[in-house]
């Protein structure tokens, strides 16, 4: 691994984030993915070694705000267990609407239990008919007096049912499309609001994925994040904040399935050696360590690029995404090849990790949409600078 230059604090959360997942994921890791049981166990340690308000602000119960920080732990995490990794992240997603746009007192109110790991957030976004059409939402939030009366339903959301705090972006005003957008804080027990079935995943199996369904909802005015017709901005510049933190996930997961293919290849004996000693098979560890490395690298650098204050990240925001994503399925396929049949049997982790790396090509935006956005970023750059 490249020497990143961690300070002493960023080498004490990366190593206590190895180590509590080691000991509490580690050992369950197949019984939570077989029986798609919530990891509270995990969560419950995170919280009681300090790993869970790592991004939130400190006077709001959090070590401060580092996205690099985060995405130290969640790669470690994640590095065991992408669904327990996804878990930690999403309680992220969830808050980042409330640290970036919620007033201090709603920061008061949400922060500072979320921090001390005592509850989880998730984030309502997507829908049946809007998940990479964001602009194409139908749930709704009238208003009716001091309050917003919510219909709807939020599909596939990371957390859902098991988190106690949601940040819900609804159509205030639909003939303003996206600009009708509006953000609100849900509390899980408002009446009217409820969960669908746990839904049975391909991957990251322990992580709960359920429906939000609104039925004549009444949220309080005090709920809504800044002002009416600001939904799509804070759903974008949260992904713009959190999708750093799914390379992160995607990272952890490829560096797992690579330790696993060279322990397994330092074991294996064919052709009266161990197999790591055939060229074939140092090739490929080779393409997986350098692709790894290469995606480690530019999380890293789009993480503390974000945490030195620059202004406009969404560029490499998605590149970091699109490219640790990319590489996670890769290097999680040829760790498969490497451990031959047995990397195809659930007794071997390496099968689960390709199962848990394609979920990181499709939420936060699929790479199909960070391509895109990349390639609109590129057009709005040359056009500024054939200006100057």
């Amino acid at each position: 691994m490249l020497d990143y230059l961690l300070t002493e604090e960023q080498q004490m959360i990366r190593d206590l984030a190895r180590k509590v997942a080691v000991e509490k994921a580690l050992p369950k890791r197949e019984e939570w993915d077989e029986k798609g049981d919530f990891p509270w166990e995990a969560m419950k340690a995170f919280a009681d070694a300090d790993l869970c308000g790592l991004y939130i602000p400190e006077e709001y119960g959090g070590m401060g705000i580092s996205v690099f920080n985060f995405c130290l732990a969640t790669e470690e995490i994640s590095r065991v267990c992408g669904g327990v990794g996804v878990t930690f992240a999403a309680s992220a997603l969830g808050s980042t609407p409330i640290i970036l746009f919620g007033t201090d007192e709603q920061k008061k109110k949400y922060m500072p239990e979320i921090a001390a790991g005592k509850k989880l957030a998730a984030f309502g976004l997507t829908e049946a008919n809007a998940g990479s059409d964001a602009a194409g939402l139908e749930t709704t939030a009238v208003k009716d007096g001091d309050y917003y009366i919510v219909n709807g339903t939020k599909q596939w959301i990371t957390n859902g049912g098991e988190a106690d705090t949601y940040t819900l972006i609804a159509m205030t005003d639909k003939k303003k499309g996206p600009r009708g957008a509006s953000a609100f804080i849900v509390e899980k027990g408002t009446p009217g609001f409820t969960f669908g079935k746990k839904e049975n995943k391909m991957g990251i199996r322990c992580s709960a994925t359920r429906e939000l369904v609104f039925q004549d909802c009444k949220i309080h005015k005090s709920q809504l994040l800044t002002k009416e017709g600001m939904g799509f901005i804070v759903a974008m510049k949260t992904l713009d904040l959190t999708r750093p933190g799914i390379g992160a996930q995607a990272v952890g997961i490829a560096q797992g399935a690579l330790d696993e293919a060279i322990k397994y290849a330092k074991e294996r004996v064919q052709f009266g050696k161990p197999i790591i000693a055939l060229q074939a098979v140092q090739h490929m560890l080779a393409d997986m360590a350098t692709q790894t490395e290469a995606a480690r690298a530019l999380v890293y650098a789009t993480a503390r690029m974000i945490d030195a204050g620059a202004k406009d990240y969404t560029l490499p925001a998605s590149e970091a995404k699109l490219f640790a994503s990319d590489t996670a399925m890769k290097v999680t396929i040829d760790a498969i090849q490497v451990l031959g049949g047995y990397g195809y049997m659930k007794e071997y982790p390496v099968e689960k990790m390709a199962r848990d790396a394609k979920i990181t090509q499709i939420y936060e935006g699929t790479n199909q949409i960070q391509r895109n956005q990349i390639g609109l970023s590129l057009i709005k750059e040359s056009a500024s600078k054939s200006k100057k």
